[in-house]
């Protein structure tokens, strides 16, 4: 990896928080809180303190020109409302095996878009592939985990793929717009039209959650750790990284995902570590390597 290790390192920190965050939700799905009301709740927050903190210095409101606007409509959609309504509602149809593996398999589908819409400016290299490929066996064998049985439920594995493909858009797209603008303008029209886009999911489901509920101290904390770690910190240096990266290798660190949850439901809720999941590790390791060689 050479001198890119720091970004490699803020990389696999950002997936190790993201793969954190499904203690916190369940805390707040225990406490009766909807999947819509968390997602809509910590990207509230995340969105005021960015936009508090881009009011502290000079600042844009609108994108250079009515295209670009629209684009950043689209990475709020595709990397906010549409990826976690899509992945939230497919737990409800499939098993999190499922869900998991389909959506963890994101960067496989980043690379082919690459390849396809940018083949003459930035073309895949074999070992790109070749380790993209490895890094995506292992996530599998880290899921799986020895059950190498899959139970078929078209819906909820369609919502999955449709999760899946929206994180692949979202790495395509952030490409362009970093061309063209600061992270920091990026990632908070990621929020704002992720916000506005999932209202409509309030015209079909209304409700939400009381003030109380909301102060309570676990609940509290839960969507503070949610909106300013795992949201507003995490997603600007998620897009800082596939600026100094590249959308595919920096995307290829989405396969560390579940290794990541293993650990913590390791070390939270004492569930054992197999010799699936060291050799699944393993795997990602050598995958994320070979993709890393540009030659």
């Amino acid at each position: 990896m050479g001198g890119k290790w720091f970004y490699h390192l803020v990389a696999f920190i950002v997936v190790a928080i993201w793969g954190s965050t499904f203690v916190f939700t369940k805390m707040l799905l225990q406490a009766g809180l909807s999947p819509a009301q968390i997602f809509t709740l910590r990207f509230i927050v995340a969105y005021v303190l960015l936009l508090a903190f881009s009011l502290t210095r000079q600042h844009r409101w609108l994108s250079s020109s009515l295209k670009d606007e629209l684009l950043m409509v689209v990475l709020g959609v595709t990397g906010g409302s549409m990826y976690f309504f899509t992945e939230n509602a497919a737990m409800l149809y499939t098993t999190a095996t499922n869900t998991s593996l389909i959506v963890c398999s994101c960067p496989l589908f980043a690379m082919f878009l690459f390849a396809l819409f940018y083949r003459q400016s930035e073309p895949i290299g074999r070992m790109q592939a070749v380790g993209s490929l490895l890094a995506c066996l292992g996530m599998a064998v880290v899921v799986l985990n020895g059950h190498f049985v899959l139970h078929l439920s078209p819906l909820g594995d369609l919502l999955a793929f449709a999760a899946c493909l929206c994180w692949a858009v979202y790495s395509l797209l952030m490409k362009p717009a970093l061309q063209r603008y600061s992270t920091l303008f990026i990632t908070r029209k990621v929020f704002f039209y992720g916000l506005v886009t999932i209202m409509p999911y309030y015209a079909l489901v209304p409700g939400f959650p009381t003030l109380s509920t909301i102060l309570r101290p676990d609940v509290l904390w839960s969507l503070l750790f949610l909106g300013v770690v795992a949201s507003m910190l995490c997603f600007l240096l998620w897009n800082w990284v596939i600026s100094r990266l590249g959308a595919v290798v920096a995307t290829n660190w989405v396969y560390f995902n579940p290794i990541t949850t293993i650990i913590f439901a390791w070390w939270l809720l004492d569930e054992q570590i197999t010799p699936f999941f060291l050799v699944g590790t393993l795997l990602i390791l050598a995958g994320m390597y070979l993709a890393d060689q540009n030659k």
